[in-house]
C-alpha cells in the first residue's frame, strides 16, 4: 500500500515538472520566498523539510465572502482538513486525522487540559492578514500540534508613512430570502504610520441569521455545543508599535471577540431511518444561550542584530470563557439541590494562559541556527454555571521548553540538512476535590504529575533547480490527554491523582516525503505521510458523553495539489486530493484492528477550482467532493454516504472598493453533515443537515 501511494505521489510533480520546463526558461527563478512565522525561523518555506501552506489576504477575503469563517475557508481550501461542522464547536474537525493547534500571532488558542473545541472562533477574520498552515505533527509551537499548526497572522500598519483604512459591509441571505435568515456584517480598520510609530485599530460586528438546508428547512441548533446560526458577535482589535533603534522594535497587540447566541431556536428531532434531519423551531431554550468569549494580549520585542543574531521575545496573556447549552442531564443531578431528573444546569469552560516565547536566530556561513525557550502556564476549570459547582477541578499546566533548530545549506543551497530538538518539562497541579453526585460523589486526592520528554525532528531538502524541490522529514508532536474529561468522571473511591492520572504525553511520530514544483505557470505538489501514536488520544462515545481512551493509532495519507494557467488568458485551474486512512488498536494488543471513526478522522476529498480574471472582474468556481467512507470494525449505521458541493463568487474592482457576490452550496444540495452522518446512529435530535445555498453581497473598501 505504501509503495503504491509513494508511486502515485511521485507521478504528479514529475509530469508537471516536464511541462513546466517546456513553458519556462531554464533559468526561471522561483517566486518571491514565502516565510512562515509559525515555523520559528526567517528561512523561506522552501528551505524547510515540511508541508506548509499560506492562505494570503486576497484568497482569504474571497473565501470569507463565500463562507464567513476561517474554519470554513481552511476546510474549503485544504483537502486534508475534515469537513467543517458549520457549528460553533470544532469537535471532530481534524487536520490529517489529528487535532491542530490554533494560534493568533503564535498565541495558542487551544485549551488541551479541557478541550472546549471553540479555538477556531476566537477572533473576527476581518483582522486576519493571512493564515499559515503547517501540516503534520510537530512541536514547533509546543503543546497541541499533533495534526499541525493553524496560525492566524493579524494585520499590521502600512509600510509607508501615512493613514490607511479598510472597511467591510456585507449582507447574507439563505435561499428563499426569508426574514429570519438574513445576516450582515460591518467592520472598519484604521491604520497610521508616522516615523517610528505605527498603530492599527478596528472593530467588526456580525449578525448571523437562521441557517436552512437544501430543502428549505431550518437547520436544528446544536443546543449543547453551541451554534453559529442565530448569533451576534462583536470583535475589537488594536496593535501599536515603535522602532526603538536600528532594527529594534517593540509591538503590543490586543483583541477581544465575543459571540452570543440569541437562544430563540430549539431543536426538533428528525428521523434517521427515513433520512429526515432534525430541524429548528422558534422557541426559548432554558438557561443562558451558548456564547464564546476570547481575549488576547501580547507584547513583542524584536532586535535584528543582537550578538550577530536576531532576537524575538513575545510575552502573552490569553483568556477564553465558553458557555455551553444546558439540560437536565444525568451527570448534572444532585438530590441535595433538586429532585432527580429536574435539576437543570449548563457548563462553562474557563481557561487562562500566560507565557513567553523567546528565540535567537543567527546565520553563520551556510549554517542557520535557532536557540530558544518557551514558557507556558494554563489554568483551566469547567464549572456548572447555574449552581456554581466545579465539574472539572481547577487545573494548572506548567511547561518549560528550551529548543534548538539548525539548517545547513550545502552546494549553494541545492541540499539542506535540517534538524532540532525540543525538551518539554511539564507539570500538572490539581488540588483535592469532590466529584459531582452522579459519580459518587468521590473525594479525590490531588496531585502534581509531570513528565520530561525530548521531541526531535530532522529532514533533508533537495532543490536541484529553483522552483523544484523534494524533501523527507521526521518530527514529533505532542499533546496531553484531555485531563478534564478524566478527572471529572472518576467514580472509584480512594483515588489519588499522583498514582491514578496517566498524563503521559500523546506523542505523534510524523514521517513524510514530498515533491514540489513551482515553474512557469505550474504549481504542483505531492506528499505522502504516515504517523503513529503508541498511546494515542481517542474520543469514544460512552452513553451520551465522549470519553478519552488511550489506544495505539496509525494514520497514513496522500496529498496531491496542482494549479496551472491555461491557454485561455486569465483562466487558472486547480485540483487538490487527499486520501486518509486511520486505524486504531481497540483491544490493546499492540496491533491496529479497526478504522478510526468519523469523530476522529475525515473522509477522502477532491477539490476542483477555476479562477478567471478579465480586467476588473474575477470569477471563481470551486467544488468539494467528500467521498463515501465505510468504517471497518464500526457500526455500519455510521458509514458515510458522501456529498458534493459547489461554491462560486464574482468580484468587481471599482474605484471605491471591491464588490463581491458569492454563494455557498451554489446548487442548493441537500445533505447530512459528515459529523452527524458518522456519529450517534440512534440520536434523532443531533441529526444535522448541512447548510443549503446562502448568498452574500459584500463591499470591501480600501482607502
Amino acid at each position: 500500500m505504501r509503495f503504491a501511494l509513494l508511486l502515485s505521489a511521485a507521478l504528479l510533480p514529475v509530469a508537471t515538472a516536464s511541462q513546466a520546463e517546456d513553458t519556462a526558461p531554464s533559468d526561471t527563478a522561483a517566486d518571491e520566498p514565502i516565510v512562515v512565522t509559525a515555523a520559528r525561523t526567517t528561512l523561506p518555506i522552501t528551505a524547510l523539510p515540511l508541508t506548509a501552506e499560506v492562505i494570503d489576504r486576497e484568497t482569504l477575503e474571497r473565501q470569507l465572502q463565500i463562507s464567513g469563517s476561517v474554519v470554513d475557508a481552511i476546510a474549503a481550501l485544504t483537502p486534508s482538513f475534515s469537513p467543517a461542522r458549520q457549528k460553533l464547536t470544532g469537535q471532530g474537525e481534524t487536520l490529517r486525522g489529528r487535532s491542530p493547534l490554533f494560534a493568533i500571532d503564535g498565541i495558542p488558542q487551544t485549551a488541551p487540559l479541557r478541550d472546549g473545541s471553540r479555538d477556531g472562533f476566537t477572533i473576527d477574520p476581518f483582522f486576519i492578514d493571512r493564515v499559515e498552515l503547517i501540516l503534520g505533527s510537530n512541536a514547533l509551537q509546543g503543546i497541541g500540534g499533533t495534526g499541525g499548526v493553524i496560525n492566524q497572522v493579524t494585520v499590521s500598519a502600512p509600510a509607508e508613512d501615512g493613514w490607511s483604512a479598510r472597511t467591510i459591509l456585507q449582507g447574507t441571505a439563505e435561499s428563499g430570502f426569508r426574514s429570519d435568515g438574513f445576516g450582515g456584517k460591518i467592520g472598519a480598520l484604521v491604520a497610521n504610520r508616522s516615523g517610528a510609530f505605527d498603530v492599527v485599530v478596528g472593530a467588526a460586528y456580525e449578525r448571523r441569521g437562521v441557517f436552512r438546508d437544501g430543502d428549505q428547512r431550518r437547520i436544528a441548533p446544536d443546543g449543547t455545543q453551541g451554534d453559529l446560526q442565530d448569533t451576534d458577535s462583536l470583535s475589537v482589535f488594536a496593535k501599536a508599535g515603535v522602532e526603538l533603534g536600528e532594527g529594534v522594535r517593540l509591538e503590543a497587540m490586543g483583541q477581544r471577540f465575543h459571540l452570543q447566541g440569541d437562544g430563540g431556536l430549539i431543536a426538533v428531532a428528525g428521523n434517521r431511518l427515513t433520512g429526515l434531519p432534525s430541524t429548528g423551531a422558534p422557541g426559548v431554550a432554558p438557561g443562558e444561550a451558548p456564547e464564546n468569549l476570547a481575549e488576547s494580549l501580547a507584547l513583542t520585542l524584536t532586535a535584528d542584530d543582537l550578538v550577530g543574531g536576531a532576537l524575538r521575545v513575545r510575552g502573552f496573556w490569553n483568556r477564553t470563557a465558553d458557555i455551553y447549552g444546558g439540560g437536565t442531564f444525568a451527570d448534572f443531578q444532585d438530590p441535595a439541590i433538586a429532585p432527580r431528573g429536574t435539576l437543570f444546569d449548563q457548563s462553562q469552560n474557563i481557561s487562562r494562559k500566560w507565557g513567553v516565547n523567546a528565540s535567537w536566530e543567527r546565520g553563520v556561513g551556510p549554517l542557520n541556527l535557532v536557540l530558544g525557550v518557551d514558557l507556558l502556564n494554563d489554568h483551566t476549570v469547567q464549572k456548572l454555571a447555574a449552581t456554581g459547582r466545579a465539574w472539572v477541578p481547577p487545573t494548572d499546566y506548567r511547561s518549560i521548553a528550551p529548543f534548538t533548530q539548525a539548517n545547513l545549506a550545502l552546494w549553494d543551497g541545492k541540499v539542506r540538512l535540517a534538524g532540532g530538538a525540543r525538551w518539554e518539562n511539564v507539570r500538572i497541579d490539581i488540588p483535592d476535590y469532590q466529584t459531582l453526585w452522579f459519580y459518587g460523589p468521590q473525594q479525590v486526592g490531588g496531585g502534581s504529575p509531570g513528565f520530561d520528554r525530548v521531541l526531535p525532528n530532522g529532514g533533508i531538502v533537495i532543490e536541484p533547480r529553483p522552483g523544484i524541490r523534494a524533501y523527507a522529514s521526521y518530527a514529533q508532536g505532542y499533546t496531553v490527554p484531555d485531563v478534564g474529561r478524566i478527572t471529572r468522571a472518576i467514580s472509584t473511591p480512594g483515588v489519588d491523582l499522583d498514582r491514578f492520572l496517566d498524563i503521559a504525553p500523546v506523542i505523534a511520530d510524523n514521517r513524510e516525503v514530498g515533491v514540489e514544483v513551482k515553474r512557469g505557470p505550474i504549481e504542483a505538489s505531492a506528499t505522502y505521510y504516515w504517523s503513529d501514536s503508541d498511546e494515542g488520544q481517542l474520543l469514544v462515545l460512552v452513553g451520551d458523553v465522549f470519553q478519552v481512551q488511550r489506544q495505539r493509532i496509525e494514520i497514513e495519507g496522500l496529498e496531491l495539489n496542482l494549479s496551472t494557467a491555461t491557454p485561455v488568458p486569465g483562466l487558472r485551474l486547480g485540483i487538490g486530493y487527499a486520501h486518509l486512512n486511520g486505524r486504531v488498536d481497540t483491544n490493546r494488543d499492540g496491533v491496529v484492528d479497526a478504522d478510526l471513526d468519523g469523530a476522529n478522522i475525515g473522509p477522502d476529498r477532491l477539490n476542483l477550482s477555476a479562477d478567471y480574471t478579465a480586467g476588473p472582474v474575477n470569477l471563481r468556481l470551486q467544488s468539494r467532493t467528500h467521498f463515501a467512507k465505510k468504517f471497518d470494525g464500526g457500526d455500519p449505521r455510521n458509514d458515510f454516504g458522501g456529498y458534493h458541493l459547489l461554491d462560486g463568487s464574482v468580484t468587481v474592482a471599482t474605484g471605491f472598493g471591491n464588490v463581491t457576490l458569492a454563494a455557498q452550496n451554489l446548487l442548493d444540495r441537500q445533505y447530512i453533515d459528515y459529523n452527524s452522518d458518522t456519529q450517534r446512529p440512534a440520536d434523532n435530535l443531533r441529526f444535522f443537515a448541512g447548510r443549503g445555498r446562502s448568498v452574500t453581497l459584500g463591499w470591501m473598501g480600501q482607502f
